[in-house]
């Protein structure tokens, strides 16, 4: 028992012999145990690792809230399908597979040779509705005037021919007149001819009186056969006139209808315009296919999918797909308590596992739904039996220009991203 006490006793350190000091009242000072001294070290040890702690979880809580990273994380890109615009048999493949390839570079060549058929029918069609089209614009003024022509000149022949009308009746008249006046002076002389040769036969008046009555009824009947004569032509001439006058009639009526006959052949002129309109449609249409014969890479990028010579192809039928390598994306799925502090803008950092290569980019835009929304099957909580699981959004990472150089990031890789916060 006295040895447990001792051992448990803190030990004794004295001092030698030659450093003892007496004090003012003569006796020697107690010996210093050595325990304090080491309980001291223990409480400062204790204490510096306990702020080193403290320092380092606070550095530690700094770094880890500064970032959010998910390795639920892909490399996307939009593939681009090239599909044929027509049908027709694939004639060459000018690329091969996983083949690199510029923008508007010929992929895929179809056989031209029906298309260039269609192509010269097609601009035959359109040569003959320009000629016929030239023609009828060619027609329609030419119409016009004649129309206005004829109008006018079978108005002045009407005028004409009612004046010759008045004439000839006037005319006529007048003979007629003449014809009485001269029968009228017939029976006055056939009056005295009778008379006179009562009286040749008495010897009451010499026969030259009586030659000379005779002579002068003769000339009567002359002048009443000439007078008929002319009474019949100028009949004849009002008969004549009044001909024109119908004629002149008829044409003016035929002159009338000379606008219809303008309007139809404008508006003929008018089909044959858009019938001009229409094959030249058809021209630009087989011009256009012409050139769909020829299948252009509509980004630069890697071939993948392609199609092989001999195909026969019909309209809107893939033949390749173009990967745009230099356009690629990541997609990083985020659990939603990830998204408090995340930005449009933030830095990012991908790390590829393929070749262990860390990529530099920036937060482009945050999804404006959950993954799971846009499945074929969405969950639907108002079933009852709802869970509450923590969803992950979408985060587009963009790289930053020139990262993506050596193509190393390839579509459907798994990647892990790391947003810094701050």
């Amino acid at each position: 028992m006295a040895e447990q006490n001792q051992a448990s006793s803190p030990p004794q350190v004295t001092r030698p012999a030659g450093n003892e000091t007496t004090g003012e009242s003569g006796a020697a000072e107690a010996p210093i145990p050595a325990y304090p001294k080491r309980r001291s070290h223990k409480r400062l040890i204790l204490l510096a690792s306990l702020v080193i702690l403290v320092i380092a979880g606070v550095f530690l809580w700094l770094y880890f809230s500064g970032f959010e990273s998910t390795d639920d994380a892909q490399v996307d890109v939009h593939l681009y399908p090239v599909s044929a615009r027509i049908s027709g048999y694939v004639q060459k493949v000018n690329v091969g597979d996983n083949q690199w390839v510029k923008e508007g570079s010929t992929l895929v060549e179809i056989d031209p040779k029906d298309y260039e058929v269609a192509l010269a029918r097609a601009q035959a069609a359109l040569d003959n509705a320009d000629a016929a089209a030239e023609s009828l614009n060619i027609d329609v003024p030419i119409s016009s005037v004649d129309a206005s022509s004829q109008l006018k000149f079978a108005s002045s022949d009407i005028q004409n021919a009612q004046a010759a009308i008045e004439a000839a009746e006037k005319e006529a008249a007048a003979a007629h007149a003449r014809v009485l006046e001269a029968q009228a002076e017939n029976v006055k002389a056939q009056e005295d001819v009778t008379r006179y040769r009562l009286l040749l036969a008495k010897d009451e008046v010499p026969e030259q009186v009586y030659d000379h009555a005779y002579a002068a009824a003769a000339t009567d009947v002359a002048a009443i056969t000439a007078a008929e004569a002319s009474e019949a032509a100028a009949k004849e001439a009002v008969q004549e006139a009044h001909s024109r006058l119908i004629e002149a009639e008829a044409r003016y009526e035929d002159a009338q209808a000379g606008p219809q006959r303008v309007a139809s052949t404008r508006a003929k002129a008018l089909a044959a315009v858009a019938d001009i309109r229409q094959k030249r449609a058809a021209v630009e249409q087989a011009e256009l296919n012409l050139g769909y014969t020829k299948i252009l890479a509509p980004v630069t990028g890697e071939v993948t999918k392609k199609v092989v010579v001999g195909l026969n192809v019909d309209p809107g039928e893939q033949l390749l797909t173009v990967v745009p390598l230099d356009q690629v994306w990541i997609t990083a799925n985020f659990k939603e308590t990830q998204l408090k502090y995340m930005r449009v803008g933030q830095k990012a950092q991908i790390h590829l596992d393929s070749n262990g290569r860390t990529y530099n980019g920036h937060v482009d835009s945050i999804a404006g739904a959950t993954g799971p929304l846009f499945s074929l099957l969405p969950p639907e909580n108002a079933t009852g039996n709802y869970v509450k699981i923590v969803q992950r959004v979408p985060v587009k990472i963009v790289l930053e220009p020139g990262e993506n150089r050596d193509h190393q990031l390839r579509p459907g890789m798994n990647v892990e991203a790391k947003v810094h916060l701050r």
